[in-house]
């Protein structure tokens, strides 16, 4: 279960990302935002989250740090479950994906490649007692 003040956060971010037309500021001010959507994987019910990604070509990338708490975000077990129930808003822009999680080298060059955007991600991988998962989101 989320703890208050990041569901607080996030229906904030999430207000501001729909406003004004998927930029937003405080934290992820100059960033690039999407907004997540998934079905629980235990509850079975819709999710949403907004998360920083990267691209590589045509393809989504997302990182499942948690700020490198030792555990999973719970989005990370959505996708796991239902990697084709996955909904992504950029922008202003509404994309139906599927969700690849990535594996050794490709793995790391996604997530180096992120890292080289937000050296906060370098944080991240040194605090984690964890292999930091990351994915990619394909259009379907």
């Amino acid at each position: 279960m989320a703890k208050p003040e990041w569901h607080e956060m996030n229906l904030n971010v999430i207000k501001e990302f729909r406003e004004n037309g998927g930029k937003v500021g405080g934290h992820f001010q100059g960033a690039d935002v999407l907004l997540l959507h998934t079905i629980g994987a235990k509850s079975g019910e819709p999710r949403m989250v907004p998360l920083v990604y990267s691209k590589d070509g045509d393809r989504w990338v997302i990182i499942a740090s948690k700020a490198g708490l030792p555990t999973n975000p719970d989005w990370f077990h959505n996708l796991v479950a239902h990697p084709d129930q996955v909904e992504i808003e950029v922008g202003t822009e509404r994309h139906q994906v599927r969700a690849v999680r990535q594996e050794g080298a490709e793995r790391k060059r996604l997530y180096d490649a992120q890292a080289e955007k937000m050296a906060v991600f370098k944080d991240y991988e040194a605090k984690a007692p964890r292999e930091i998962p990351v994915f990619t989101l394909e259009k379907r």
